[in-house]
């Protein structure tokens, strides 16, 4: 699969129809496949189905915020790009799951961090659920296109932050191996702003590259467009409901129906599933919503006697993850350059003269994620509209977590660290590595103690061969409804372990060629 780019694509910018630009309250656009969702997932079947001749629309209920408008400021890009500005969370409060609501969707604001699927997964897929036709052999040339379509490549060493710098002393002294990221990245700036958005396009989203490249093959993108419903007749999709949504007002402006009979929902897995949820469709299984993972991580924040000025450079520089299968340990420790909105809510520093003597350090902090492989324990339950994030950290998974904080916690002090913050609703501080286990070992799972994050919700939408166990078949296609396709991370039947981006990319030009096989 060679790398295949319509040659006539602006330098910059994108042609989207948004709220502002809708004059009539009603609306019907026919086409041959309607995607909704615009990110990882959508804006590659956008891309491949235009590419394949056929008449297609995207719709995004975020957004349109093209790159010359990003700030670089972490409070201000959670206002504008995130979903719940930023404050999307379980039910208890205490898990911050990070998701991008723009056009572009997650991949304009996460960290440009890929990994290729390990075959330990497709394998255990391939047992487990039936997913056969996802083998290493055939999931390759997939993994090889996103790669030199998005210019993933392994960070050069001038790339490596400060405190990553720091870090890799700390994993060596220890011997554990370093892994060093990969990143879809084209002559990094290395500003360290990813979460924030890139100002220079620097970063290979799918705002500046898979969309503007399926807006040259004739697709139109709408923003500000939340879809509602999947239209269905005789067992097949025949397109979607959708509301354009003033962004200034928050009220409807327009009632939207495409007509199509190719309908792909890649939305992400808690919006994908509420559309299913509302439409009551493709759920003979029970199943939809349910298998939720996240990827739960706790940020060690370590200060050191030194300025160490860890905010530029790659978001993340290099990872560690010698024990991330699930029978090794089952967690990756990540560095990450640490804006200051985000140091400033990752530990516990009290408020008034402790929370400036914090800040005051903060040229002089550095932080190391543990991220965990989880059980896919949770569900995501929607009720006249509103949702619910029913997931807390399983007591199994919070022991493994335990475990990655102990050695992230060794690595940190290897580095040369002072001390150490854990991120708690009460300050808790190791102040020397024979304090690691008495610290870590009185930790106990209890809900709204800790400040977890997430950046990886997955599940809800389950692929695999049985229909009484699963949401999706082997190719993307709901059981219950013909030409009704998922392609986000809604499919994944376990959680991976690792940033499921690049899986999400080779799944969606899987699935996309599979609608061109069908349909041609």
């Amino acid at each position: 699969m060679n790398k295949t780019i319509p040659l006539k694509v602006p330098a910059h910018g994108l042609t989207v129809t948004q709220a502002s630009d809708v004059t009539k309250s009603k609306m019907t656009l026919n086409v041959d496949a309607v995607v909704v969702g615009s990110g990882a997932g959508g804006a590659i079947a956008a891309y491949e189905l235009a590419k394949a001749g056929k008449k297609v629309v995207v719709l995004e209920a975020g957004p349109y915020v093209p790159s010359e408008k990003f700030t670089e400021m972490l409070a201000i890009s959670m206002a504008t790009l995130y979903q719940d500005h930023g404050g999307q969370s379980n039910s208890a409060g205490d898990i911050t799951i990070l998701q991008g609501a723009c056009v572009g969707g997650s991949t304009v604001v996460n960290a440009a961090l890929c990994f290729r699927t390990p075959d330990y997964y497709l394998n255990l897929w391939a047992k487990e659920f039936g997913l056969t036709n996802l083998t290493p052999d055939v999931m390759l040339p997939y993994f090889e296109k996103v790669e030199a379509n998005l210019q993933i490549k392994e960070n050069e060493r001038y790339e490596t932050s400060p405190g990553a710098e720091l870090i890799n002393q700390g994993i060596q002294k220890l011997g554990l191996p370093p892994g060093y990221a990969k990143r879809n990245v084209k002559n990094c700036g290395l500003t360290g702003h990813c979460f924030a958005g890139c100002v220079s396009d620097r970063k290979q989203s799918m705002l500046v590259t898979y969309l503007p490249w399926a807006v040259a093959y004739g697709a139109s993108i709408y923003s500000d467009t939340r879809a509602t419903k999947v239209i269905t007749k005789g067992g097949k999709a025949a397109g979607i409901e959708a509301q354009i949504i003033d962004p200034a007002t928050k009220t409807k402006k327009c009632d939207l129906t495409v007509n199509a009979p190719i309908v792909v929902l890649a939305a992400g897995p808690v919006q994908t599933s509420g559309i299913l949820m509302n439409s009551q469709v493709a759920n003979s299984s029970g199943q939809v919503g349910k298998n939720f993972a996240c990827h739960p991580t706790m940020s060690l924040t370590a200060e050191f006697s030194e300025e160490v000025d860890d905010f530029h450079g790659a978001t993340h520089s290099l990872y560690m993850d010698k024990y991330i299968l699930p029978e090794e340990g089952g967690y990756l420790l990540l560095n990450a350059v640490q804006d200051p909105v985000e140091a400033s809510f990752q530990a516990e520093p009290g408020t008034g003269k402790p929370y400036m003597s914090y800040m005051s350090k903060y040229r002089n902090t550095i932080r190391l994620i543990t991220l965990i492989h989880d059980k896919n324990v949770g569900e995501v339950i929607w009720k006249n509209g509103v949702k619910e994030i029913k997931y807390f950290v399983d007591n199994e998974d919070f022991e493994i977590m335990k475990a990655g904080l102990k050695t992230n916690a060794r690595v940190l002090f290897a580095a040369g660290a002072k001390r150490i913050y854990i991120p708690t609703s009460q300050k808790l501080i190791i102040e020397s590595v024979d304090k690691i286990d008495a610290v870590i070992d009185g930790l106990k799972n209890e809900p709204a103690r800790y400040r977890y994050t997430s950046f990886h919700p997955q599940g809800t939408c389950r692929m695999g061969a049985d229909p009484k166990k699963t949401v999706v078949s082997p190719t993307g296609e709901t059981h219950d409804v013909k030409n009704l396709y998922v392609a986000d991370a809604s499919l994944l039947p376990t959680s991976i372990g690792y940033n499921p981006s690049e899986t999400v990319y080779a799944l969606a030009h899987y699935i996309s060629d599979h609608i061109n096989r069908v349909h041609a």
